[in-house]
């Protein structure tokens, strides 16, 4: 049985919240002890002449997080978060994206294979009253995929308000699979984010040092805008697509009554085969497919385990935050079976997909990204003895993010690519903490991680990929047309604070 506690707000996260106004005493006759479990509204768009169009709103509002507490809070089409949109490999798309609030804000279509100028980066911007609309075709298989704000040095604050969303995308080959496909009913998307409230029930969006340094992490989790979910299945197999949507925390996902699920997709499409797992981990950015069995009638809930404390031999306040990171258990959805007796589990595919492992052979070009922090006053690592002790700068911390030792700049390319070449990418984590690593456009395989091969569940095409402390991941893309001399993409930390305050840099592809 997995060991929890009732839920993440009722958590002490010392230092990565203490300080912070965020006791919820005050709200806890108003909390419902289980709610039903919200599903964004599906969008499909509309046809016309061939094309299929979007209309998104960016916009401030209202949400009840807590019952009779009024939350203000930003989303996409509602007062939090965004529908979610589904597309088809092939199709022509346009988005039409208006942004209604009083700041500039962007969207990014995150793992989505489209032309530069509609990724939707920190050099585009719609401006309060403005609309962007972006078009590109869809040229890429099924996938869940999301979409969320990525506004220079606002990403943290504008997704922690509400600016994100899923963005499914099916195709031919997925339509002959068998799997839960009815949206809502037996296919269900989940966005986990944890949160802090205030007293009045408020986002509290800290903008301490310590959380530029691991990222923010709330005390109160929401899935899909849900406190305290429940789902009631009505099929005996759930397709649950679950995507880390939270700004900086790391997630052990597990049932609480130790059965197995089945994961049948990463990042950016199906496996080769169902992989059996009882617990599969996922930094911020990552997103997986799993099978999870939900005939009988025994209530359980997909949890989240905590991870070991970290040997770290330094000192200091980051020290310490890094010692209580992800060492919390919690629930994250309460799942009541459909009750509808099955012999054995249903059946699944033998085979998802086929996919064309890229060989080193084929890469052109090996770069190292290096992701660094630190050159802080003080706060920790000098006074730690081992190979890593940063003596030359006083700590690790200081709230610095750099990236091959620059924090981002506008005007500087760190990587000019020629379309239609593949290359090797060697990113070293010069740092005690995991650095969730995303590349925009590019779907990419995991070739090794300090040395060892990749674990199961990351068997299949990534766009973020977990990068260890002190450790290193090897990548392999193919960078497939068009190209844009004018317009870079993004590649940096998703950890949203890290990226906001420099670990964020960019490449060029012509």
């Amino acid at each position: 049985m997995v060991s929890r506690r009732d839920t993440l707000k009722s958590l002490l996260l010392t230092g990565m919240v203490v300080g912070a106004p965020n006791c919820l005493r005050s709200l806890h006759a108003a909390e419902p002890a289980t709610q039903a479990l919200r599903v964004p509204a599906l969008e499909t768009g509309r046809l016309v002449f061939g094309e299929r169009i979007f209309d998104l709103r960016l916009q401030s509002g209202v949400t009840r997080f807590y019952q009779d507490v009024e939350t203000a809070s930003w989303g996409i089409n509602g007062s939090y978060l965004g529908p979610t949109l589904r597309v088809r490999n092939g199709e022509q798309v346009r988005i039409h994206v208006h942004n209604s609030l009083d700041e500039d804000s962007i969207l990014h279509w995150h793992g989505m294979n489209v032309p530069a100028r509609s990724d939707g980066g920190p050099h585009q911007h719609i401006a309060p009253g403005a609309t962007w609309s972006p078009q590109f075709r869809v040229r890429q298989p099924a996938a869940s995929c999301w979409y969320h704000a990525h506004t220079m040095h606002k990403s943290g604050p504008q997704v922690y308000r509400g600016l994100a969303g899923m963005l499914i995308v099916d195709d031919e080959h997925s339509d002959t699979l068998g799997l839960p496909t009815e949206y809502g009913i037996d296919d269900i998307p989940l966005v986990i984010q944890d949160r802090i409230f205030d007293r009045d029930g408020q986002f509290v969006y800290p903008e301490r040092m310590q959380d530029h340094m691991v990222g923010v992490r709330g005390n109160t989790l929401l899935i899909n805008g849900t406190l305290n979910p429940s789902f009631r299945a009505s099929r005996p197999l759930t397709r649950l697509r679950i995507l880390n949507g939270a700004n900086a925390r790391n997630f052990t996902l597990a049932l609480s009554n130790g059965a197995s699920f089945w994961q049948v997709a990463t990042d950016c499409g199906f496996m080769e085969q169902p992989l059996e797992l009882t617990q599969l981990v996922l930094t911020p950015g990552e997103r997986a497919e799993i099978l999870v069995d939900t005939s009988g009638s025994e209530a359980f809930k997909l949890v989240n385990i905590p991870v070991p404390e970290p040997d770290i031999p330094y000192y200091g306040l980051f020290t310490d935050l890094l010692r209580a990171m992800d060492r919390q258990p919690f629930d994250i959805l309460e799942i009541h079976p459909s009750g509808i007796a099955v012999t054995g589990m249903p059946a699944l595919p033998d085979k998802l997909a086929t996919i064309e492992w890229l060989p080193e052979s084929a890469a052109t070009a090996v770069r190292s990204i290096r992701l660094q922090m630190g050159n802080g006053p003080g706060q920790g690592g000098g006074l730690g003895g081992g190979p890593h002790a940063r003596r030359e700068y006083g700590g690790w911390g200081g709230g610095i993010h750099k990236i091959n030792g620059r924090e981002m700049d506008p005007a500087y390319i760190e990587a000019t690519i020629i379309a239609g070449t593949t290359e090797i990418w060697e990113i070293i984590n010069e740092t005690p903490m995991i650095h969730p690593f995303h590349i925009h456009k590019v779907h990419f395989q995991i070739l090794d991680r300090n040395g060892e091969p990749p674990l199961p569940s990351e068997r299949g095409f990534k766009d973020t990929v977990n990068v260890p402390a002190l450790g290193s991941v090897r990548i392999i893309a193919h960078f497939s047309g068009p190209g844009d001399p004018l317009m870079p993409y993004m590649f940096h930390c998703h950890i949203l604070e890290h990226e906001d305050h420099g670990m964020m840099g960019q490449f060029m592809l012509i």
